[in-house]
């Protein structure tokens, strides 16, 4: 049966990596990958209601994220509907894609230690569509912004679920964990966009730095702060209530909405229609929301099965460094989901064996949180870019996964050399 759901598995990753040469959406391979495995792990099991219970567990967990993916889309939506990401534009006067790229990454990759990089890569890509109207250019950046995001997610107990996983399963610690993954966390970056810099000469048109249609000031500003604020204000939100992320992502957006509605009441009708949170949700990408729905039901899956758990068991028993395993699940999470990897790591090695704040945890929150950028569908950031922007997933192997590989490689020479 296990080798049934690892053929089910290759077979939808081969068609989500085929979507151009087929001409079928990606989404369309996930949602079928997840359902046909479920249905096969259901039929080799009789019990049929400890299946319906592992099912609803997980699906627990995917609406959590799903929720949280689509109130952030949402809440970027509604800012930008209201010009309030001009704020940041117009201050941006890079007149070449080097200055551009420099830029774009330092922000990225410190705004997802504050946010996480799910959310940072929908921010950070809605304002290169501002910057960059021409779609050949931001894939370059969008590439950038998604190893960007996952490295400044590694090193914050909020920036990644892998390393909030760590951190609230006690195998971290808030200013331990943050010490030591910044440096190999910034080398990650620093490496890739230093090799891609080095070649891009291509300058930008003034034209498409500045936005000069002129939009209300204060809705602007009152929209822009008080959706960033909100996005900030979701970690504060889950350490005060103890509640999942997506109820602090829902009643960030509660509040928006209420907002907007209050600014639209003076309004024209047309005007209203055009600043309401119906406009935004009509631009909501529910493509990407259904991949991710479908890769989360199939890794699931795998999980339940326990072929994760067999492949983590693999690992120790046919590699004898750590170092090395750990490694390898960074790499394996380009492939596969990196949250079941780490679930499993810390069902296999206790806090007896390596006690909190140990090498081994702070390597692992590194590899599992970078490890995901050598593939456009590695980790939550590549997916929303890969949705967003219709990244292909060919072009991200031949322009993008080698950066990602030498900075990944980089952080931990860097953090090997620290210990």
């Amino acid at each position: 049966m296990e080798m049934i759901l690892i053929i089910v598995f290759v077979l939808g990753y081969l068609g989500i990596v085929f979507e151009h040469n087929v001409h079928i959406n990606k989404s369309a391979f996930a949602l079928m990958t997840g359902t046909v495995i479920w249905a096969f792990y259901s039929l080799a099991n009789n019990d049929h209601h400890f299946i319906d219970e592992e099912l609803l567990h997980h699906l627990g967990d995917i609406a959590g994220i799903l929720f949280f993916l689509m109130g952030a889309m949402t809440i970027v939506e509604l800012v930008d509907t209201f010009h309030g990401f001009d704020i940041i534009t117009d201050r941006i006067n890079a007149t070449s894609m080097r200055s551009l790229l420099w830029i774009v990454s330092i922000i990225t990759f410190f705004l997802s230690a504050a946010l996480d990089n799910l959310t940072t890569t929908i921010v950070m890509i809605t304002l290169l569509r501002k910057l960059l109207h021409h779609r050949e250019d931001r894939l370059l950046l969008v590439g950038m912004v998604v190893i960007a995001a996952n490295a400044g997610g590694a090193f914050s107990p909020i920036g990644d679920v892998t390393t909030t996983m760590l951190w609230i399963g006690g195998q971290i610690s808030t200013m331990n964990i943050i010490r030591e993954l910044f440096l190999p966390s910034l080398v990650c970056l620093l490496v890739p966009l230093i090799a891609l810099s080095i070649n891009l000469k291509k300058e930008i048109p003034p034209k498409e730095i500045k936005d000069k249609v002129v939009h209300n000031v204060f809705e602007k500003q009152l929209m822009f702060f008080l959706g960033v604020g909100g996005l900030l204000f979701v970690p504060v939100f889950k350490t005060i209530t103890h509640l999942p992320p997506y109820m602090g992502i829902l009643f960030v957006l509660s509040v928006l909405w209420i907002v907007s509605e209050l600014l639209g009441v003076k309004k024209e009708p047309e005007g209203k229609k055009r600043y309401s949170i119906y406009h935004a949700l009509e631009k909501l990408d529910l493509p990407t929301i259904l991949f991710f729905l479908g890769i989360l039901l199939a890794v699931s899956g795998l999980q339940s099965a326990g072929i994760l758990a067999d492949a983590a068991v693999w690992l120790s028993n046919t590699f004898s460094s750590q170092t090395w395993i750990v490694t390898l699940i960074g790499l394996l999470s380009s492939i596969v989901d990196n949250v079941p990897l780490v679930a499993a790591s810390m069902g296999m090695y206790g806090l007896d064996q390596f006690p909190m704040d140990h090498d081994f945890w702070e390597l692992l929150a590194y590899c599992a949180g970078t490890g995901g950028s050598c593939l456009i569908i590695g980790s939550a950031a590549g997916v929303a870019a890969m949705g967003m922007e219709k990244v292909d997933f060919f072009w991200y192997m031949k322009k993008i996964s080698w950066l990602a590989l030498i900075g990944y490689f980089a952080g931990i020479g860097v953090f090997l050399l620290i210990n």
